[in-house]
């Protein structure tokens, strides 16, 4: 297989866990660069998808995550056309030199789906369909893998000679509930309060990539005890699967903050998502594909399938499968109290708005902040 837009190496690494041996990896940031070159050692890190002329003889799988800033609420929103989303320009061209690998899986956000009215998905099917690739895809959460973090990510996967619907769509186990919130942790973003919060329960919410700055941007988890505290690096890598200090590397590159880990895990596919792929990629030719209906409108569902220019529903749930679930306090080894700058620009922000908050967090908050020392001058 080949990494292209390889991050810290997610795809890669859970694929890995069933025999896909990594020929090429290409990625831009020099820190990930760097974890790649020491986490990889015996693969060839190429900088630049642009200045890629083709790929290495014998590959079967072409693996995708390619960047999201331009599709993401969090994001530009510029769309598919955008500087960096648009670079999935890129791995079709690839692809068309190479007469295409046996498999094609790209990974992104949800968001995909809906942005322009639906033009980034009009543009990735026709391009695959133009290169004569069946496509299908699916929204996944990292939930259903046992990870407690809310996380939903698009899995599309191609073939021009394979069917790749019994491999996405061929098991599905439905929500569940993982947990309860007045005796389980409770993820959020203490940096939003006006308009959003991200709360989950026994989760945190997306890990997000923080700022181009490699300013972090750290979630926060309200603790049963009423505390409130922010994971460390290391558990957040867990919360991605990845084995703590994996972007350790990536601080020894001159003129890369240590904050920039963040980002790297943020933007980062989870090992345990790419792990279940490579899992079905394996086992799941045969599964029976549940009753589709084809597709109508302009609004694309959460799974979907087509070729030829035509499209199909597929009625799935985000948990294809229940893995044992992890307790989210068991991701705080390396946590730390919440600031007390951090809750009283939190507490402003929910004043000012009209937002609706689960009964008792804000008093939790305040507590908390007492606890801390209460209004930093600046900040009264």
């Amino acid at each position: 297989m080949v990494g292209l837009f390889a991050g810290i190496g997610g795809l890669e690494l859970g694929l890995g866990e069933h025999g896909w041996r990594t020929e090429l990896l290409c990625e831009i940031d020099t820190g990930a660069q760097a974890v790649l070159s020491a986490r990889f050692p015996d693969v060839e890190v190429h900088g630049d998808v642009t200045r890629l002329r083709a790929l290495p003889s014998g590959i079967e799988l072409v693996a995708a995550g390619f960047p999201c800033q331009d599709l993401s609420q969090a994001g530009r929103t510029a769309g598919i056309t955008g500087a960096r989303s648009g670079l999935v320009d890129e791995v079709f061209r690839l692809v068309r030199r190479k007469r295409g690998p046996r498999w094609l899986l790209i990974e992104n956000v949800p968001f995909m789906l809906q942005l322009g009215r639906g033009q980034a998905m009009r543009h990735i099917t026709a391009a695959l369909e133009e290169l004569g690739y069946t496509w299908a895809y699916r929204v996944v959460d990292a939930r259903a893998f046992g990870l407690p973090q809310r996380r939903e990510r698009v899995l599309m996967l191609a073939s021009r000679t394979e069917d790749p619907r019994p491999i996405l769509f061929g098991a599905d186990a439905g929500p569940r509930m993982v947990g309860d919130a007045q005796t389980d942790p409770c993820g959020f973003y203490w940096t939003e309060g006006v308009r959003g919060l991200g709360w989950a329960v026994n989760a945190v919410p997306t890990l997000k990539g923080g700022s181009g700055l490699g300013i972090a941007s750290p979630p926060a988890v309200r603790l049963p005890s009423g505390e409130i505290v922010t994971p460390g690096i290391t558990d957040v890598e867990r919360l991605q699967g990845f084995s703590p200090g994996w972007t350790t590397p990536a601080v020894a590159v001159p003129g890369v903050r240590a904050g920039h880990r963040w980002k790297l895990v943020g933007n980062a596919v989870s090992v345990r998502m790419a792990n279940w792929a490579g899992g079905r990629l394996a086992t799941a030719a045969d599964d029976p594909i549940p009753e589709e209906l084809e597709l109508s409108g302009q609004r694309w569902p959460s799974a979907a399938w087509g070729r030829a220019g035509i499209a199909y529903r597929v009625p799935v749930s985000t948990w294809p499968v229940h893995e044992p679930y992890e307790d989210l306090r068991w991701f705080l080894e390396d946590a730390q109290l919440l600031s007390a700058r951090a809750t009283a620009g939190f507490l402003r922000r929910a004043g000012r708005g009209s937002l609706r908050f689960p009964p008792g967090f804000l008093a939790d908050m305040e507590n908390h902040l007492l606890r801390m020392g209460g209004f930093p001058q600046e900040a009264a």
